[in-house]
């Protein structure tokens, strides 16, 4: 039982003991700097209660607490807060228990997490990277947590940006493949899509020019109405558009699967919006029929959610077509249909897609599904460049083939220069770069709060200094290397008068369920982060002020200590999708 979790349990003893209060809920927070103790009670809420001064209720209080055993060595009252300290037997006890490795019993509830989700007309970029790595390591932070996780995409197959591609493809590409032009299926396809864009603006412009007004030319130019016209073939099912589509596609798809395994991350399976569209038309027609929706004289349906604070959301265009929504609500549908025993369903998207969400969970609430209720949005910050947004169509991203490439790279050029791994082979070697690349990517996006825009530096990233994933992982295999040099070591101390630093280390660790609860409530893996980093910031502290070695009684402490902070290290790390070597 963590700290605060016993000192809960005994202050509510203490006063339905005393005085038959049994409704009381104590508030436990950490001790401020300023003031000596490791944590604070909260007592104004108690004192009209049983109407007696903070110094006399302080004094029962640990009275109470230490009558089974010494647990409180000293403690302070400023105003009504509780400042306790505890004894150092207490703490090594406390320590021995602390075990991070052991998952939480199952509560036999099902989450499935949708993340990722690309178009398949351009490839993986930064802003995707944020979204893989939020969505695998609040999958990772559930499943640990006892959640039954099932972790999905919907890859977005079809619409009028797909058709974009196809048609600067079919009218620019002439026949080509990504095997003929020795690019990764993803990236070429991207290319056709930039093409496409570049075309329609010279287009725009050429019709200004030529008299029109600026509305029309972005209406009328003629590669966005054969994209539109090759939009319509494709729900017709016109052979030949269905054999391009197809081709593209795959390449696409090839290309996302690659970069996927780069980063480590794996779905248990895959939505196509090209299959689940048909289903969201079918409820689309049925909400129609029902009254729910509503057509408009262009023969275009929409819903009225004018009611509930939002506006009309269009649901399918007056051409037939169908919008993202629409494949929405089939998704969801579905979902539901192949996993019955489902308990909610998080989606993972960038904050510009919330009122989105707002509207598809309460479509799908006025449609009545029981399950509605149970659909979350984890929502997240952009991720900026210093030279500014992102954007797709003119390309200007950040690939994420070639960031992992080029952090792979500074991850070489760094180890190399410490000279601490000149006895590793060659794969070894490799291995290494990209734990440590990949280990510096992660925690410089998962330590930012998920609600957070992140101005991405990755020259910052891969510090081994500071608040970044090597500095982590450097500790971790500085802990393994004082492990390895007293393997033979059995762990014996008593009596021990512990350091400051040491009773606080092993209060840190304490924190780490809590943290945890915290995260899997918030869905929010840089509390973890930002925990592990405070763990590896004092024990580096300690390290530095305090020797380790020995066989001594006390040495043999710290050697313990470490190695349950090394533990820490390796779990929490973990679940933000990071390994940790064992050699840096």
């Amino acid at each position: 039982m963590i700290i605060t979790e016993y000192l809960t349990q005994k202050l509510q003893e203490y006063v339905s003991e005393k005085y038959s209060i049994s409704d009381f809920n104590f508030e436990i927070i950490k001790t401020k700097k300023e003031f000596d103790g490791f944590y604070t009670v909260v007592l104004f809420p108690l004192i009209p209660r049983i109407k007696k001064s903070p110094k006399e209720i302080s004094s029962e209080i640990v009275d109470f607490i230490n009558t089974e055993k010494f647990i409180i060595s000293s403690h302070n009252v400023i105003q009504g807060f509780l400042n306790l300290n505890f004894t150092s037997e207490y703490l090594i006890n406390t320590l021995k228990n602390i075990n991070p490795t052991q998952e939480c019993k199952p509560n036999n509830e099902l989450k499935i997490i949708e993340f990722c989700s690309p178009n398949t007309n351009k490839p993986l970029h930064l802003g995707h990277i944020r979204n893989i790595l939020l969505g695998d390591s609040v999958s990772k932070i559930l499943d640990y947590s006892g959640y039954e996780i099932h972790k999905t995409q919907i890859i977005n197959d079809r619409g009028i940006h797909i058709c974009k591609s196809m048609i600067a493809w079919m009218k620019f590409g002439n026949n080509g493949d990504p095997t003929k032009n020795k690019t990764k299926g993803d990236h070429y396809v991207g290319d056709y899509y930039v093409k496409f864009n570049q075309e329609y603006e010279n287009q725009v412009t050429n019709l200004i020019k030529n008299g029109k007004d600026k509305k029309y030319a972005e209406e009328n130019a003629p590669i966005l109405k054969d994209s539109q016209n090759l939009l319509r073939k494709w729900e017709k099912k016109d052979d030949e558009v269905i054999k391009v589509w197809k081709k593209m596609n795959s390449w696409v798809i090839d290309g996302f699967n690659e970069t996927l395994e780069k980063l480590d991350v794996v779905f248990d399976s895959e939505y196509f919006e090209s299959e689940t569209y048909l289903i969201g038309k079918e409820i689309v027609e049925k909400g129609l029929k029902s009254g729910l929706f509503f057509k408009k004289q262009d023969n275009s349906v929409w819903v009225d959610l004018t009611a509930e604070g939002l506006d009309e959301k269009i649901l399918i265009r007056s051409d037939g077509t169908s919008v993202y929504m629409t494949q929405d609500l089939g998704t969801a549908y579905l979902r539901y249909q192949n996993y019955p025993k489902l308990s909610g369903m998080i989606y993972t998207t960038g904050n510009e897609q919330d009122y989105h969400f707002k509207v598809l969970f309460k479509i799908l609430d006025k449609l009545n599904y029981n399950w509605a209720n149970k659909l979350q949005h984890l929502s997240y910050g952009m991720v900026d460049l210093p030279s500014g947004k992102m954007k797709s169509r003119e390309g200007s991203v950040v690939d994420a083939d070639e960031l992992i490439s080029s952090m792979i790279d500074k991850a070489k050029v760094i180890s190399d220069t410490l000279g601490k791994i000149n006895d590793l082979v060659d794969s070894e070697k490799k291995q290494l770069y990209k734990t440590i690349a990949l280990g510096a990517l992660k925690y410089h996006i998962l330590k930012v709060d998920p609600k957070k825009k992140i101005l991405f530096n990755p020259e910052e990233s891969i510090d081994f200094n500071g608040n970044t994933g090597p500095f982590i992982q450097y500790t971790y295999a500085r802990i393994k290397s004082i492990l390895n040099k007293n393997c033979n070591t059995t762990y014996e101390f008593n009596e021990l008068k512990l350091a400051q630093k040491e009773k606080e280390l092993i209060i840190l660790l304490c924190e780490f369920k809590n943290i945890l609860n915290n995260s899997v409530k918030t869905l929010n893996p840089s509390l973890i982060a930002n925990h592990i980093y405070e763990v590896v910031k004092l024990y580096n502290s300690y390290y530095q002020t305090h020797t380790i070695l020995g066989n001594k009684n006390i040495n043999s402490f710290r050697v313990y200590l470490s190695e349950k902070v090394a533990i820490q290290i390796e779990k929490s790390m973990g679940l933000l999708g990071i390994s940790v070597p064992n050699r840096m």
